[in-house]
């Protein structure tokens, strides 16, 4: 059985810290920009244009239907870039790797998102666009006052959701060399000769990460369904 012991937090420690912070800071990008492509992408499949019905279906079923891991390795070999290294505490991000990856983890969550939103936005009652447009709102005017706030309150948990997967599929961008979290462990892993338990304190730190944001998301649907009800 593999031997365990802990005596390099003390001074390795920062490893961890700083990979949470790039881990944190890629969630949060990653889960904005995918939020407005899935959006984008729900408008498009509700769209009565064909063509754009093709193309957001296309966008959706590729990227739902092919491994992260895959179109992460696919986009970092197309997406070439010249882009310096900045340091957060004493692990070096490279831009060059960062953007990429940032760009394919948000194209993946867009595609994801992109469903949650159709359905949200589906969920609404024919009645609602109706009575939007009896007050003279135009067709974009009623969706983005009047279906998507109601949208977006039916659909929160599972964006909730879909935040807590980003943190944890993040990881997946040690393959092209993000310091993130997973990639510090791994760091750590290799400076110590210690195969787990490097491994064991990031799993235990994604695990506080997704456990804490599900509060948290709890506690903020909570507030909105009151502001409803009163």
């Amino acid at each position: 059985m593999t031997n365990m012991n802990f005596n390099f937090i003390p001074t390795l420690l920062p490893y961890f810290y700083d990979g949470v912070i790039v881990t944190i800071v890629i969630s949060i990008i990653v889960v904005f920009f995918g939020l407005i492509i899935g959006t984008l992408m729900a408008l498009l499949k509700l769209s009565k244009n064909k063509l754009l019905n093709i193309v957001s279906n296309v966008y959706v079923e590729v990227l739902r239907g092919t491994p992260m891991l895959v179109q992460i390795l696919i986009g970092y070999t197309l997406i070439t870039i010249h882009a310096p290294i900045f340091q957060v505490g004493i692990l070096d991000v490279d831009l060059s790797r960062l953007i990429p990856g940032l760009i394919v983890l948000s194209m993946n969550s867009g595609a994801y998102v992109a469903e949650i939103v159709r359905g949200g936005i589906n969920s609404i009652g024919q009645g609602q666009m109706e009575a939007a447009h009896s007050l003279g709102l135009k067709p974009a005017q009623a969706m983005r006052y009047v279906i998507l706030p109601q949208a977006i309150r039916n659909i929160l948990p599972a964006l909730g959701n879909e935040f807590i997967t980003v943190i944890k599929d993040s990881s997946l961008l040690t393959t092209i060399g993000i310091m993130e979290l997973w990639n510090g462990a791994m760091t750590v892993s290799t400076i110590t000769f210690q195969p787990l338990s490097p491994l064991l304190i990031a799993a235990a730190m994604y695990f506080v990460l997704t456990f804490l944001t599900s509060r948290l998301l709890n506690v903020y649907e909570k507030k909105i369904s009151k502001a409803y009800t009163k």
